[in-house]
């Protein structure tokens, strides 16, 4: 099945993908979001990853762990919709469901770094880019220094990384501010489930 032909279940099916700098609250906007879409037909996609789960993770809700090996046979198998390297550890979208969610007529929903979203928008031109943004550049380095607590190298490197996940902006459909954590999930929502743009 191609992507093409999975697209085309249902005129209002389509794949969005958010993506934003560490730190925005995608986690946050994403909780809302579910709470807000339990009424709603709504496919999130599980990504694949080699970094080990953090506490109350759970293996095929919030990530799909695997060790390195098996992710670079996924690769080699094309299973990967995109996969990336961030931060030393490996993540990869899982093909199969997200398309077969779109043939069905379900929109999809993808959160994914801007290397990852670059491979999405090469695969699959119809899908949605969607960043989210703080509401100031001061905002989110206080959220990224205001723990405190990890090494300043690291801090440093996120701050360098959010400054170039932020100067790619343009290359999105839609920018969410996240200003409110509910109020970002109500603007998420009606572009995911929203009508398609005509001729898309």
């Amino acid at each position: 099945m191609s992507d093409t032909e999975a697209g085309a279940g249902s005129p209002r099916a389509r794949l969005t993908v958010l993506s934003g700098p560490s730190g925005v609250g995608k986690s946050s906007v994403l909780a809302a979001l579910r709470v807000m879409a339990q009424e709603q037909q709504l496919y999130f996609s599980v990504s694949a990853t080699t970094r080990p789960p953090r506490p109350g993770e759970v293996d095929g809700v919030h990530y799909h762990f695997v060790d390195r090996e098996k992710f670079q046979r996924m690769v080699a198998e094309g299973e990967f919709l995109e996969h990336a390297e961030f931060a030393g550890n490996h993540y990869g979208t899982p093909r199969t469901p997200v398309l077969q969610a779109l043939a069905s007529g379900t929109p999809a929903l993808l959160e994914i770094e801007l290397q990852g979203a670059r491979q999405v928008r090469a695969a699959m031109p119809e899908a949605q880019l969607v960043m989210l943004a703080p509401p100031s550049w001061e905002d989110l380095v206080g959220r990224l220094t205001g723990r405190g607590t990890e090494d300043p190298a690291i801090v440093e490197r996120r701050l360098e990384i959010a400054r170039e996940e932020l100067a790619a902006e343009k290359e999105f459909d839609e920018v969410v501010v996240n200003s409110d954590v509910k109020t970002a999930a109500a603007d998420l929502l009606s572009l995911v489930v929203g009508p398609r743009i005509s001729g898309v």
